[in-house]
């Protein structure tokens, strides 16, 4: 089964997709968050592009595991997405994956503004990946 992840931000969604053995995690794009909340057609073609059965959402947790001040916009957003596209939707915890990803851009010498729209497409793939990672060793 293919999943696409998406990170949900106020301005951008970053948008990662898994194999359909799910075993990696790929960054996809970054589309503007209203391309994304009105189905609009750049967020179709991706769709029909990977066909995905499941959409898995970054949700913001703090880090004493409680769901973020974001986290009631995010699963509306996610709730609104799921719906348009008719997939179910899962959540998965995305907390440091976004710090993660600037660190892993800056490790490649990428300046502040060459991160800009890569970031969340990161962000998007280190959580799915560890998503996918965390549900291969609970079927083990």
């Amino acid at each position: 089964m293919r999943i696409l992840a998406l990170d949900i931000g106020q301005a951008r969604v970053g948008i990662a997709v898994s194999d359909p053995g799910e075993r990696v995690a790929s960054p996809v794009c970054v589309l503007p968050a209203s391309e994304v909340l009105g189905n609009a057609k750049p967020f179709r073609r991706v769709l029909e592009d990977w066909e995905p059965e499941l959409l898995l959402c970054g949700l913001p947790y703090t880090m004493a595991g409680e769901e973020g001040p974001q986290a009631a916009r995010i699963r509306t957003a996610a709730q609104k997405i799921s719906a348009a596209c008719g997939l179910p939707c899962e959540f998965a915890d995305e907390r440091l994956s976004s710090r993660e990803a600037k660190r892993s851009l800056r490790e490649k010498g990428l300046s502040e503004r060459e991160m800009r729209g890569k970031i969340d497409m990161i962000a998007a793939s280190l959580f799915l990946q560890a998503w996918l990672d965390a549900r291969r060793e609970r079927e083990e």
